[in-house]
C-alpha cells in the first residue's frame, strides 16, 4: 500500500511539474509532446536502470558497470584524503572540525585534475559522444543540443559549452536554452567527490551509496532538463538545426603533464569560489536570522514555530521561511509528511543560495538523524544542479565570452534557464521518490 502510494505521489509531482513548466511556455502550441514523452520514458528507463528497485539479473548487470565507476571515485576521493593528510594533518580528516576545509575543498582540487586529464586522454570524449548519440536518436535531438546536454552530466556549466564552441554562433534560440538548462540541471565533475565526501564522510559504504544516487540524478537529469527546455521554448526553427554530431578537438594541455597542471589551476579557482561563496552566504543568514528572530519575538511567533516543529526551529528564521515556501514541493517529491518543512528548506537554501550550501545542511540534518532515509534520497536528487541565481550571471558571462553574438539571448532566457533546470532536477527527486517507495 505504501508502495501505491509513493507511486500515485510520484506521478501527482511529475504532472505538476510539467504543468508549471507548460504554464511558463512562451509558445505553447508549438510543443512537441512527443519529445516531452520521450524524455520522460527515457528518465524513467535510466532510473530503472541505476536505482534498480526490482531484482532484474540484466538490471543487475547494466547497475554494476556504474557500480564499478562509483568505486573507481571512492577510490579518488581516499587518495584525496591521504594527500590532505599528509599536507595539513588531522585538520584533514573528514569527520573533525576542519573537516570541510582541509578535506571537501581539496576534493574539488583532485577531481578537476582528473577531469582534465580524463579529457587530454580522450575518455570522456568517447562517454560524451555516448550519451549525445542516445539522446540524439531517441530525442531527435540536434547535434549540439545533444553533446551540450551530455556534456553538461560530466563537466558542468561553464565548461561543457567549449564542447559545442564551433555551434554557438548558429544555435537557434530553442537550442540556447536546451544548453542553459542543461547546465542548471546537472553538475560538475570537480564538485561530485566534494558531495560524495560531503554526504558520505569517512564511511567506504555510505561514500558508494551517495556516489550512486548523485551519479544517477547526474545522467538522468539531462533528458529532464531537454523536456523542460522544449517545454519553455519549443524549436519554431527547424530549417537552423545542425544534426551533425561531431566534437571539437580543443586543446586540453601539451602533455599529461600539462593537463594536470591545467586541471589543478581550474580547481583552485572553483576551490576558492566555493569556499567564499559559503562563507558569504553563511554571514548573510546570520544577519537574516537576527532580523527575523526580532520579529518573532515582537510578534511571539517564535515560540509557535518551535512548538509546532517539536524545537527543530528555533523561530522565525530563514531556514524556516524556505521550508514554509518550498514544502507543498516537498511534498510533491514524495517527502514523509514529517520532513516536508525540512525538505523544503534545502530546496529553498538550494535556489535561492545555491546546492553546495544546501548540501551542506542535508550533511547536517543527516547526521542528527533529524530525516528519515527516504527524504535524504530524495534531497539527494533535488539538490542535484547548479539551478541557483548566481548560475545565471555565470552562464551569461561564461558563454557569452566564447560566443557574443548570443549574449542577448542568453541575458534574455537566465529565468527560464533557472525555473527549466529547476523543475529537472524536481522531476529527478520525484522520479527516485517514486522507486524508493
Amino acid at each position: 500500500m505504501e508502495l501505491l502510494i509513493g507511486i500515485f505521489r510520484g506521478i501527482l509531482g511529475i504532472v505538476a511539474l510539467i504543468g508549471i513548466t507548460y504554464v511558463c511556455s512562451t509558445n505553447r502550441k508549438a510543443i512537441n509532446w512527443g519529445l516531452v514523452v520521450k524524455g520522460l520514458a527515457l528518465q524513467f528507463i535510466l532510473a530503472l536502470l541505476l536505482i534498480n528497485p526490482f531484482d532484474f539479473i540484466v538490471f543487475d548487470w547494466i547497475r554494476s558497470i556504474f557500480k564499478y565507476i562509483v568505486e573507481f571515485f571512492v577510490l579518488m576521493i581516499t587518495a584525496t584524503e591521504e594527500a590532505s593528510q599528509f599536507m595539513f594533518g588531522d585538520l584533514a580528516k573528514a569527520g573533525g572540525p576542519y573537516g570541510f576545509a582541509f578535506f571537501v575543498l581539496p576534493t574539488i582540487l583532485f577531481f578537476s585534475a582528473l577531469s582534465s586529464l580524463l579529457y587530454y586522454l580522450g575518455v570522456l570524449q568517447k562517454v560524451v559522444y555516448g550519451f549525445a548519440w542516445l539522446m540524439s536518436k531517441t530525442m531527435k535531438l540536434s547535434g549540439a543540443e545533444s553533446l551540450a546536454a551530455a556534456a553538461n552530466v560530466f563537466i558542468g556549466q561553464t565548461e561543457a559549452p567549449l564542447v559545442v564552441k564551433p555551434y554557438l554562433e548558429r544555435m537557434t534560440r530553442s537550442e540556447i536554452l536546451c544548453l542553459m538548462t542543461g547546465g542548471m540541471a546537472t553538475i560538475a565533475g570537480g564538485v561530485f567527490g566534494a558531495y560524495m565526501g560531503l554526504l558520505g564522510g569517512e564511511d567506504p559504504e555510505a561514500l558508494r551509496y551517495f556516489g550512486m544516487h548523485l551519479l544517477t540524478a547526474s545522467i538522468i537529469s539531462a533528458p529532464a532538463a531537454i523536456v523542460c527546455a522544449k517545454i519553455l521554448f519549443p524549436e519554431t526553427e527547424p530549417e537552423k538545426v545542425d544534426k551533425n554530431i561531431d566534437i571539437p578537438k580543443e586543446e586540453a594541455g601539451s602533455n599529461v603533464l600539462d593537463a594536470l597542471v591545467r586541471g589543478t589551476t581550474d580547481g583552485l579557482k572553483l576551490a576558492v569560489n566555493v569556499g567564499a561563496m559559503l562563507i558569504v552566504f553563511t554571514a548573510f543568514i546570520f544577519l537574516f536570522n537576527k532580523i527575523f528572530m526580532y520579529i518573532g519575538d515582537f510578534t511571539n511567533l517564535n515560540d509557535m514555530i518551535t512548538k509546532n516543529s517539536d524545537g527543530v526551529y528555533k523561530g522565525l528564521t530563514l531556514q524556516y521561511i524556505f521550508g514554509f515556501i518550498f514544502s507543498p514541493i516537498a511534498w510533491l517529491l514524495g517527502t514523509p509528511s514529517q520532513d516536508i518543512v525540512a525538505v523544503g528548506q534545502l530546496l529553498g537554501e538550494k535556489t535561492i543560495l545555491n546546492e553546495f550550501f544546501a548540501y551542506l545542511s542535508l550533511a547536517d540534518l543527516k547526521n542528527a538523524g533529524a530525516l528519515s532515509e527516504k527524504s535524504i534520497l530524495i534531497a539527494t536528487y533535488a539538490l542535484c544542479g547548479f539551478a541557483n541565481f548566481a548560475s545565471i550571471g555565470i552562464q551569461i558571462g561564461g558563454i557569452g565570452a566564447i560566443a557574443p553574438g548570443q549574449r542577448s539571448t542568453l541575458s534574455r532566457f537566465g529565468i527560464q534557464a533557472l525555473i527549466g533546470g529547476t523543475i529537472a532536477c524536481f522531476l529527478t527527486a520525484a522520479i527516485a521518490g517514486m522507486m524508493a517507495g
